[in-house]
């Protein structure tokens, strides 16, 4: 059986179960369990800490997990990263009280405020800084008006509870994380079972990039029509019964598909009509 690890909390437990859904398993809670059995793709989902998830994978306790890229990096776990999910994203960076100026390649002597002090060691060693790195447990931005810390480490979303902090990011991005599928190593991650987990996760992400159109246009607008929308090998055409007229059928990418419609309007189409789409192999 095929053991997978899967954040018991926070957004990403919710976009992991969510795409493990959309692809077809059975993995929800029906309350606190720690484990989830669903047979009849022989896979059992365990529910961990986030945080843990890659340790269990690494030590080969589980096959598979699904846990954020800076949580996996900063276990130091020998882990296969897989797939990228395409939820979870953030930032990392450095951040400072606002009246100070100082670079990360600055950094020397100080005192950093972390929960990350894998990724932040590592970083200040590629910089040869020497610091002093202060691990906590989250809610590391207050830890500088404590006075514990000069300056500190940590995944950066909206930006909001920095600015409530007074403080300011520094430099680029120590690194950009997002949810991902990780393996043991690479024997695990090429087997016949999990290349099968892989295709259908592919499959969800490309239908939450991708929607279908249709619309009916006059066959003398056809070519500029298509050109609008392409479709992966070339859209699907049929006859109307309105002489002069075809039906379109295409998949298209979803950013920027108002824009697509608005351009399809112009040049005579109808009946246009935009579709989600569950799940799509290309």
């Amino acid at each position: 059986m095929l053991r997978i690890a899967i954040p018991n909390k926070g957004s990403l437990s919710e976009g992991a179960v969510a795409i493990a859904t959309e692809a077809g398993y059975s993995c929800k809670r029906s309350g606190r369990e720690l484990s989830v059995v669903d047979a009849q793709h022989d896979i059992e989902f365990i529910y961990l800490r986030p945080r843990d998830i890659a340790i269990y994978v690494g030590n080969g306790t589980l096959d598979l997990g699904l846990t954020g890229r800076d949580l996996s990096l900063d276990s130091e776990a020998s882990v296969e990263e897989i797939l990228s999910l395409g939820f979870g994203a953030s930032r990392f960076f450095y951040a400072l009280p606002k009246e100070k100026a100082l670079t990360p390649d600055q950094f020397m002597g100080m005192r950093i405020a972390t929960s990350y002090p894998s990724i932040v060691k590592a970083d200040m060693k590629s910089r040869g800084v020497d610091v002093t790195v202060v691990e906590l447990d989250g809610a590391v931005e207050i830890s500088i008006r404590l006075g514990v810390a000069d300056a500190i480490a940590d995944v950066v979303e909206s930006g909001r509870t920095l600015k409530e902090a007074g403080l300011v990011t520094v430099g680029d991005p120590i690194m950009n994380s997002e949810a991902i599928l990780i393996a043991h190593n690479k024997e695990v991650a090429a087997s016949e079972q999990v290349q099968t987990l892989i295709n259908r996760f592919r499959g969800v992400l490309t239908a939450r990039q991708n929607v279908m159109i249709e619309y009916d246009i006059a066959r003398e607008n056809l070519d500029t029509a298509c050109d609008l929308t392409p479709g992966v090998e070339s859209p699907t055409i049929a006859p109307l019964s309105r002489d002069g007229w075809v039906a379109v059928k295409s998949l298209i990418a979803r950013k920027g598909i108002n824009g697509i419609m608005d351009a399809l309007q112009k040049i005579g189409a109808k009946g246009i009509i935009v579709s989600d789409i569950k799940s799509c192999r290309l």
